[in-house]
């Protein structure tokens, strides 16, 4: 890898004075063959919509048209629903517990055997840098199907003296920002359950579940046990109002997710949500602050601020504001924006234009507001595709929108505080709640604050941590329910 220094003094440059220029380094598509029109996966069959429409899936890196995908209807889904129906009736059910772990355990395997194809598609897909598909969330996505593939025999354990079984059918509907790894978050415990599944990814970003559905088909896992349907808001809303839903899981925003609430209310159906989140880190003054640097960027600018629970709100105490602003800047100076594949980029494309213009709306009324605005001025954006800068938001009143409102790009909001109770009131003060990070040297001042944060997880002298093992959710508006670890499971059995 190759790199060139000029010793240029200008202020984004950093106190050495060097900016580094990496010579491009792209990861090679060979092994992707992307089909130029998808077909539905129902019933263990690749099979053609009912309506014969078909829409456009777009690389974001360049704006090109990737492939085409299926528009399913009505009649599509409840083929799907059908099939999981029968399969959870038939064979899925015949299997014993440690049969159907033995499948999910396969799955795992064929996923790391696949897993440089996985990232490649994700990142062609998606637009997030090679290095996040490549490094998380395909291991993320192999290590959630190796957890609950030991959960599948051992379901018993659920609840001390008390047996368990599947609720049935569970309808799943995904997000856009972790395409395959919001997939095994929501498949991997309903199988291990014993549940069949319909799912439907977001419209912009279902490669990888379809490729997820060739892997399912090698697994050999009995016909209907897993259904994958593509479709945009009306095929999602097909899934959520069939009367043969048991469940429905999904992930998305707050908007929808009420939708979704509203529309199973007179049903008997189990529904989660995650949902929206507006993270805060907390710096005290006594932190380690490079560290809690490099944390606050890459928990917002290094997933363009895609992850749900993107540590958007900065807030840190007064008496070292100015210098952490300082290596804040410094830092984001450095960060390379462009070619997602490029195995030297920091922050790649954003999903789709329609974000990208939310992301720019938000960005203009807050400047427009007269909120202290800042990006590097030595970052130069790509001339095609989706892209924008890595910005922050200095002194920004808890009022303002952009300290309110998700943004699913690699923005900030920076506020200060004084005291303990000061930084607790204002990180509770959102109508979200999903995370929160505690930058702090003191464990007593960790614990403290962390008992009074309203949020569902909570990481301390670090950020973004993700274990199978361990809870995700949070409160509020940010949703219902958890999934990973045991609770993930709890959402899909019936207590005896």
């Amino acid at each position: 890898m190759g790199k060139t220094m000029s010793t240029n003094n200008n202020k984004t440059a950093g106190e050495s004075g060097f900016q580094f220029e990496y010579d491009p380094a792209p990861e090679s598509t060979d092994m992707v063959n992307i089909k130029k029109q998808n077909k539905l996966f129902i019933n263990g069959k690749w099979m053609a919509g009912k309506s014969g429409k078909f829409f456009d899936t777009i690389n974001p890196a360049n704006g090109e048209k990737l492939a085409e995908l299926t528009e399913a209807n009505t009649e599509d889904v409840d083929r799907a629903v059908k099939a999981a129906r029968k399969a959870f009736n038939g064979a899925w059910s015949e299997l014993s517990p440690k049969q159907r772990g033995r499948y999910i355990y396969r799955i795992a395997r064929i996923i790391q055997e696949r897993s440089r194809e996985l990232a490649v598609l994700e990142t062609m897909d998606n637009g997030k840098p090679i290095k996040e598909s490549r490094d998380f969330d395909i291991p993320q996505v192999a290590a959630h199907f190796f957890y609950y593939a030991g959960w599948a025999d051992k379901l018993d354990y659920l609840f001390n003296g008390k047996s368990v079984s599947p609720i049935g059918v569970a309808g799943q509907i995904i997000p856009w920002n972790f395409p395959l790894l919001m997939a095994a978050w929501k498949i991997a415990p309903a199988l291990a359950a014993g549940n069949c599944v319909v799912l439907k990814p977001a419209e912009t970003t279902s490669l990888t579940a379809l490729l997820l559905g060739e892997i399912i088909e090698e697994a050999g896992l009995p016909p209907g046990t897993v259904n994958i349907i593509t479709g945009a808001g009306a095929t999602g809303a097909a899934l959520v109002n069939h009367p043969d839903v048991d469940k429905i899981a999904f992930t998305g925003s707050t908007e929808v997710g009420k939708i979704i609430a509203r529309s199973t209310v007179n049903s008997a159906k189990k529904l989660t949500l995650e949902l929206g989140g507006k993270s805060a880190h907390i710096v005290y003054e006594d932190a380690a602050l490079d560290q809690a640097v490099e944390s606050v960027v890459s928990g917002i600018y290094f997933n363009q601020g895609h992850v749900c629970c993107a540590g958007s709100r900065l807030l840190v105490e007064e008496s070292i504001a100015d210098l952490f602003v300082h290596k804040l800047k410094r830092r984001m100076a450095s960060l390379r924006v462009g070619d997602p594949l490029d195995k030297n980029t920091d922050i790649g494309a954003i999903n789709s234009p329609g974000e990208l213009e939310k992301i720019k709306g938000l960005i203009a009324d807050a400047i427009a507001d007269g909120i202290e605005y800042f990006e590097p001025e030595s970052t130069v954006l790509p001339q095609k595709g989706y892209y924008i800068k890595p910005s922050f938001f200095n002194n920004v009143a808890s009022s303002a929108t952009i300290c309110r409102r998700e943004i699913f790009g690699p923005v900030l909001a920076i506020q200060t505080f004084r005291t303990p109770e000061e930084a607790i009131r204002k990180a509770n003060d959102t109508p979200y709640g999903l995370a929160a990070g505690i930058w702090s040297e003191k464990g007593s001042k960790i614990h403290s604050t962390a008992q009074a944060l309203k949020a569902g997880v909570i990481w301390a002298n670090t950020y973004n941590k993700f274990d199978p093992a361990s809870p995700f959710g949070g409160y509020n508006e940010s949703g219902w329910g958890r999934e990973g670890g045991r609770h993930g499971l709890l959402s899909y059995v019936e207590v005896k």
